[in-house]
């Protein structure tokens, strides 16, 4: 089954102690390249975090963003003051009143906000880690269930491209006995306008030499045994892109080759269709893991 590489995933979980958020974001590139941004408090997870992508993605460059927010639950359900730190606080606001008849009192909630009054419960990372790592899994699964999707789609749009291939070869294939007819028939009117004579077995040898250089037998062959392959190569499970790739390129030195050699306008057509369907294959390639 071939994938794409372009895909999104997001999963996200609302728990006691953290709410955590998971981004995916893949794209193409030649090989697997993997960004991981984690907040500090989970910093620790990134090898973690690489092995699983590995495991699972062949190709593709790969965003992963983990967002996080603290104590939404137990943060809201109590405060706890730093009862020292408050009274150093309060201890300093008098003394400045005594010194400055225009200074005032600070407010409750100016004494919440000053840094350190307040303690900041510390997150339970443990448990962070393990549903961070858990949520992974899940968007992991749906990014790769994305990428099998639309997978789906560049190969069947890869197999109507190849029909297209197959029927342009046959097509300049059933044209081969004409062009040979026309070759000998041309060389035999030029002779015959020069008034030559000519010996025929070397008319016979000029004739060989002439329909070898448009023989494209060998190309058409060639053709047929990379549609064969491309459609072997579809059906794999593993990662195919580079492959496919690399069967573009032939496609393409095939139908280069056809198009140079041919002398009839017909198969200089299939040719020039043969070169269109392979071209919109490569673009389609690209995007296969």
């Amino acid at each position: 089954m071939i994938r794409s590489m372009t895909a999104f995933a997001r999963s996200q979980s609302e728990q006691d102690g953290a709410d955590l958020t998971w981004e995916l974001r893949s794209v193409n590139h030649r090989y697997l390249e993997v960004f991981v941004r984690l907040p500090e408090e989970l910093r620790g997870l990134e090898p973690t975090v690489r092995e699983r992508v590995a495991a699972r993605l062949g190709r593709g460059k790969l965003e992963c963003v983990l967002r996080c927010r603290w104590g939404t639950a137990a943060g809201a359900a109590s405060l706890e003051l730093d009862h020292d730190r408050l009274k150093a606080v309060l201890e300093a606001c008098r003394e400045i009143e005594t010194r400055s008849a225009e200074a005032t009192s600070p407010g409750v909630m100016d004494l919440l906000r000053w840094p350190g009054v307040v303690r900041e419960p510390e997150p339970d990372t443990g448990a962070a880690q393990q549903q961070a790592l858990a949520l992974l899994n899940q968007a992991l699964d749906d990014l790769v269930a994305t990428r099998q999707r639309e997978g789906a789609q560049i190969k069947a749009l890869l197999e109507a491209r190849l029909e297209g291939i197959a029927a342009q070869s046959a097509r300049a294939r059933e044209r081969l006995p004409e062009v040979r007819r026309r070759a000998r028939e041309r060389l035999q009117a030029r002779l015959e306008e020069l008034q030559a004579k000519v010996d025929q077995d070397r008319l016979e040898q000029e004739l060989v030499m002439l329909l070898q250089k448009l023989d494209v037998d060998e190309e058409l062959d060639r053709l047929d045994g990379h549609v064969n392959e491309v459609r072997r190569v579809l059906e794999r499970d593993e990662p195919v892109g580079r492959r496919l790739d690399f069967l573009m390129q032939e496609f393409n030195r095939e139908a280069n080759t056809l198009g140079s050699k041919s002398p009839d306008s017909e198969t200089t057509a299939a040719a020039v269709e043969l070169k269109v369907l392979i071209e919109q294959m490569r673009e389609q390639v690209q995007n296969v893991e």
